[in-house]
């Protein structure tokens, strides 16, 4: 069982939990501080509704209903966040095919194989989620300090960080499991050299004894015809 494949399904598994949460939280961005105070209210966006609350502890959560209206930005971070999970859980059942200490997925060989491909999977879902979190940050960061922008302004929400850092924890599993493949294709060339000695050893040992045999009974042969003649 290789430690290495471990921590890499540990880290890609903990990744695309992260990524799971991050895309159904409803924090991706909340209102400022300053403004929190003032109206004692509190304002949280996600990418599938809008939450407020007040001080008294009341919430209201109200989903988009349509995407027609919702911004294109928010379109192409579903997007994003969407194929980040997907890669994720396929990534995710491809680890589990490759590791070492399954006994499916077939030989080592395809194994190493496997591996790699879900060290790449988790790559891409890893960037993916990184993408996205980057887009609605820079959109929020854009107009936060933008001095033309009089609507109401927001701050990073919990959602962004559990998102990056579900994003390095995948792309950190997938090059681990990428490097793994020349671990795997080690194992079988080890266990073939050392089996082709044995078998060469033990045919030798056969042969040697099958010719003292017949040696030991041939000139009883022998001794038999020259007697009868």
């Amino acid at each position: 069982m290789s430690r290495a494949q471990i921590s890499a399904l540990v880290f890609g598994v903990g990744g695309f939990g992260a990524l799971v949460a991050a895309t159904a939280s409803n924090e991706w961005k909340v209102t400022t501080r300053a403004s929190s105070v003032i109206t004692a209210t509190w304002v949280y966006q996600g990418l599938w509704m809008n939450c407020a609350g007040n001080a008294l502890g009341s919430f209201h959560c109200r989903p988009h209903f349509t995407i027609f209206k919702v911004e294109g930005y928010i379109q192409a971070c579903r997007g994003l966040m969407i194929a980040a999970v997907s890669l994720g859980f396929f990534g995710s059942i491809f680890a589990l095919f490759g590791m070492k200490c399954t006994k499916v997925g077939g030989s080592d060989k395809a194994k190493a194989k496997i591996a790699c491909l879900a060290g790449i999977v988790f790559i891409l879902s890893g960037l993916c989620s990184m993408t996205g979190c980057s887009l609605y940050a820079n959109k929020i960061t854009t107009e936060f300090f933008d001095p033309l922008f009089v609507e109401q302004k927001y701050e990073l929400g919990a959602a962004l960080f559990i998102g990056w850092a579900g994003a390095s924890l995948c792309i950190i599993g997938g090059v681990i499991f990428c490097f793994s493949i020349s671990d795997n294709s080690k194992a079988p060339r080890m266990g073939y050299a050392y089996n082709g000695a044995t078998s060469i050893m033990s045919s030798r040992t056969k042969y040697h004894g099958g010719e003292g045999d017949f040696k030991a009974t041939n000139p009883s042969k022998q001794f038999d015809k020259n007697a009868y003649v």
